[in-house]
């Protein structure tokens, strides 16, 4: 009974840490959300109008077959199919299509789920402190996650810096008498992955009876990199409108290459300021450990009384917009 108890207030005590936590993260985020909708109005009209104006979901649908892992594993369980029913389960599902991972969404966030619910069940009855123990859950949540993301970035970072090399290799194909489809085997043959992995893809299913104009929009739509989608898009009008393909495919793989170049060099330009934002946000996490250390009366006031907590939450919520702020500055689009 005694350790039901200590469980409930441990409980309690952790949802009344969470729920400031929480409210300041989801305000922030929702200015955030309006700021960038704003401002990315613009780039919406550009991106529909690459698309065709049409719907990349509806687009799809229309197709017989959109992609060859897509859909292949349905969700199954209570909990996944739960998961199924939020619009950000479609974006992690194409998030690990991006970063070639043979893993399903509602499979990946029920298994994080229950990890971190594990490991907080189990660090409360060992008689953890309530913070330590959310802390570690939410770590065990948010890891995978941010691993995924980490590695979908670098494999499209890795395609994009791959693209110059795969245009001049389709435009030379072209040029000795290949056709569009053979090109295509000929990058997947030749190129490494991603590169290689991804135009291989189209030619499989263009070997499967989908139309290649089919096969190279389900690639766009799935990668949604814009480079592939002017590539794309100069494949579909000479499509339908013929023209030397091969010189639009080298004048484009030399507009990739100097802009590529272009942005190694703001990248080295901005080092010093994105440098500077992972220091100051790293500067007070380290100082406030120190005095945990050094004096632990001076720095337990902000974790054992409720204004301590309300300062430490909005100090969070500030070091994180601030990080935001930096990053947004120093992220300079090429």
């Amino acid at each position: 009974m005694m350790l039901a108890l200590e469980i409930f207030g441990g409980m309690q005590s952790i949802v009344l840490l969470l729920l400031p936590i929480a409210g300041s993260m989801m305000l922030a985020y929702g200015v955030l959300q309006i700021v960038v909708d704003l401002r990315s109005a613009n780039r919406r009209r550009i991106m529909d109008r690459l698309k065709g104006g049409k719907d990349p979901k509806s687009a799809a649908a229309k197709n017989a077959v959109t992609d060859l892992r897509r859909g292949t594993m349905e969700a199954t369980g209570f909990l996944a199919q739960r998961f199924m029913q939020f619009r950000f389960t479609a974006e992690l599902q194409r998030v690990l299509e991006q970063a070639n991972l043979p893993w399903t969404a509602p499979s990946v966030l029920v298994n994080v789920s229950a990890a971190a619910c594990i490991l907080l069940a189990v660090l409360l009855l060992i008689g953890a402190q309530p913070i330590p123990a959310v802390c570690a859950a939410a770590a065990v949540l948010v890891l995978p996650l941010l691993y995924v993301y980490k590695r979908r970035k670098a494999r499209l970072k890795k395609l994009t810096e791959q693209l110059p090399d795969v245009f001049e290799l389709l435009s030379q194909a072209l040029r000795a008498g290949h056709s569009l489809a053979s090109g295509m085997q000929l990058i997947a043959r030749e190129m490494p992955d991603p590169a290689g992995t991804e135009f291989g893809r189209v030619f499989h299913e263009q070997n499967l009876g989908l139309k290649i104009e089919d096969a190279l929009k389900n690639m766009a739509d799935r990668i949604r990199v814009l480079d592939v989608r002017f590539f794309v898009t100069a494949v579909l009008i000479q499509r339908q409108t013929g023209g030397d393909l091969a010189e639009v495919l080298d004048k484009l793989g030399t507009v990739i290459r100097d802009r590529i170049k272009l942005f190694g060099t703001v990248q080295a330009l901005t080092a010093e300021g994105r440098l500077s934002g992972y220091v100051l946000l790293a500067l007070p996490v380290l100082v406030f450990v120190a005095m945990l250390q050094v004096n632990p009366g001076y720095a337990n006031l902000l974790i054992d009384t409720d204004m301590g907590r309300m300062a430490l939450t909005v100090a969070i919520v500030m070091q994180l917009m601030g990080w935001a702020m930096i990053k947004k500055i120093v992220n300079i689009k090429v």
